[in-house]
């Protein structure tokens, strides 16, 4: 039975999430404190984590980012904000969604399955291959889904590695930004493309030495991506 964490103040709306999930079969713990989730989440391996932004103790962000330095346990962040650009730090923080209240419960229930099928069928992937790859002193490999640059080892979220690994599997060739989200995220996933390119952002900070002048990961204006292979 997989486990699902809800981090939310918000009693009646953290119940509410719990019962359409356990309908659909899944096991719910419920934490209100975000000091207290953030040590649930150390000591124990949910396969998902419903994230609110604001909470007493540590705020969703933080707990975001401290656990994007360990681990890549999928997860959902729930906010009553609408702006943007809390938006994009949550993904830039490893977020791998993020919805807005009020939303539908349904809804939630289908993001949680499609995050946690797509994230299994990629700690599965197997190629045939090989396990690694090589690309201008950047190693990749699928089986630890470990990333290392000259020699150091560079921390990445799930989606970050996910996306890493799908653009340096197709060198050379440009992937639209609506290609690289069904392939990532999923045709049954829920959002929009700013997710592509926040993520893409935040990959080349870590392996570029320029970020602005990418030896990697280029953009094709009005087109996509390409990752360069040499």
């Amino acid at each position: 039975m997989k486990t699902i964490l809800i981090v939310e103040d918000e009693l009646n709306i953290a119940e509410l999430e719990r019962d359409y999930l356990e309908i659909e079969g899944f096991a719910v713990e419920i934490e209100s404190n975000g000091d207290k989730a953030l040590i649930k989440c150390q000591n124990n391996n949910y396969d998902l984590i419903v994230l609110d932004l604001m909470l007493p103790g540590l705020d969703g962000f933080e707990i975001c980012r401290r656990l994007r330095k360990t681990g890549t346990v999928p997860i959902i962040m729930i906010s009553a904000k609408t702006e943007d650009m809390d938006k994009i730090r949550g993904l830039g923080l490893g977020a791998d969604d993020y919805m807005v209240k009020p939303f539908s419960p349904l809804e939630m229930v289908a993001r949680v399955k499609a995050h946690i099928a797509r994230h299994e069928r990629l700690l599965g992937f197997r190629p045939d291959s090989g396990d690694e790859i090589e690309i201008k002193g950047l190693m990749i490999n699928k089986t630890s889904r470990r990333v290392m640059l000259n020699g150091k080892e560079i921390p990445f979220s799930s989606k970050e590695f996910d996306l890493l690994v799908f653009l340096a599997l197709n060198p050379n060739r440009v992937l639209s930004k609506e290609q690289i989200y069904v392939n990532i995220w999923g045709e049954e996933a829920f959002g929009d493309l700013t997710t592509v390119a926040v993520h893409i952002r935040k990959i080349r900070e870590k392996i570029e030495l320029d970020p602005s002048h990418p030896q990697y990961l280029e953009t094709v204006w009005g087109a996509g991506y390409r990752f360069t292979a040499g």
